[in-house]
């Protein structure tokens, strides 16, 4: 595993065997109260390792290679562009519980475009990282705005998380919204005002 920083790359550290792997969760599943050897578990570490390499895949990925494929913008667009309920599918870092939910993603061209399958996937890496949303809201728009050097970006994510949904205070109903506004999205109310109209439910 990685330890995960701020920045766009995570801080390398030495990743245990699958082995070793394997006997932690054995460990974890003795902890739970049952009994790894049952016929039922002997197969469980394999596939929570397997799955381990699903859920945090980000960890190995760069989102700054991801949008380094850009374009000259088409006859000099230069209005928002916004992909909007993205999937996020992440870990809290706290509980190692999912966090479900989606994003929206808004930035107005600077003389350069990225293909809009490149902002999900901004998503997509730094969610597949254990992570708090506040983090990821604020990586996802930093990453855009270094990158891409737009004149403004807009990042809002709402989910839910199931440190407070399936454990805790158990409060099913409730999402967490998190937004971080760059640019122009952060400087002009009229600009943030018509992003945050575009990405209600009820817009085509």
């Amino acid at each position: 595993m990685t330890k995960k920083n701020f920045a766009s790359k995570p801080i390398p550290v030495i990743r245990p065997s699958e082995e070793e792997a394997m006997a932690a969760v054995k460990t974890l599943l003795a902890f739970a109260g049952d009994d790894p050897s049952r016929e039922g578990l002997i197969e469980t570490p394999k596939r929570v390792i397997k799955a381990y390499g699903e859920f945090f895949a980000g960890y190995d990925e760069d989102p700054v290679e991801a949008l380094s494929k850009t374009f000259e913008q088409v006859e000099g667009y230069d209005e928002m562009v916004i992909v909007k309920g993205i999937r996020v599918e992440s870990h809290c870092e706290h509980h190692m519980v999912p966090i479900l939910g989606v994003a929206h993603v808004g930035y107005i061209p600077n003389k350069r475009v990225v293909g809009i399958s490149k902002l999900a996937r901004i998503i997509d890496i730094f969610g597949k990282r254990l992570q708090t949303q506040e983090t990821m809201t604020a990586q996802v728009a930093d990453t855009i705005n270094d990158v891409l050097k737009p004149k403004g970006v807009a990042v809002v994510i709402d989910a839910a998380h199931q440190c407070m949904t399936t454990r805790g205070i158990h409060k099913t109903e409730t999402s967490t919204v998190t937004s971080r506004m760059l640019g122009a999205f952060k400087e002009n109310p009229t600009t943030r005002s018509e992003f945050m109209n575009l990405i209600k439910p009820n817009q085509a």
